[in-house]
């Protein structure tokens, strides 16, 4: 059997399904903030958005879904906890992107930082509590260099 056959076109091995606040907030935010693109989208009753998809690089990243009304499923913010999860995405420009997430709205937990592994890095949080860090891959760090 080839991969083809078994995930569907341009989704990874793993995705994070995420739980959030207003899905179509969310779909506006991770555009404008993080550069990634809408995907595939279900709606239910109202036209409310009840799953999305986002793509970057042209890969399937994440997937969301709105908090359950009954409080089962609850946002990394909501949920009154740190986050067990957060997440390394690498992209062109850790600088601008950083910049433009602000703009958007994001909460700038640690400014871009040349890192020892031999990434620039900026930790970045979303409007629902999710911890982002973006890379910009600058070369070949020292492996025992404080972090």
């Amino acid at each position: 059997m080839q991969t083809n056959d078994i995930l569907p076109e341009g989704a990874g091995w793993v995705t994070p399904y995420l739980t959030v606040t207003d899905v179509a907030h969310s779909l506006q935010f991770y555009r404008q903030a993080f550069g990634f693109s809408p995907g595939r989208s279900v709606t239910g009753p109202g036209d409310t958005v009840i799953h999305a998809e986002m793509t970057y690089q042209g890969q399937t990243v994440l997937m969301f879904a709105p908090e359950e009304e009954e409080g089962a499923t609850r946002t990394q913010a909501h949920s009154g906890c740190e986050p067990p999860l957060t997440f390394y995405v690498y992209c062109a420009n850790v600088d601008w992107l950083a910049k433009r997430a602000r703009e958007a709205g994001a909460i700038v937990l640690e400014s871009p930082r040349d890192a020892a592994w031999g990434d620039r890095i900026v930790r970045l949080q979303d409007p629902d509590g999710y911890r982002w860090t973006f890379a910009t891959r600058l070369g070949e760090g020292t492996a025992n260099a404080p972090a």
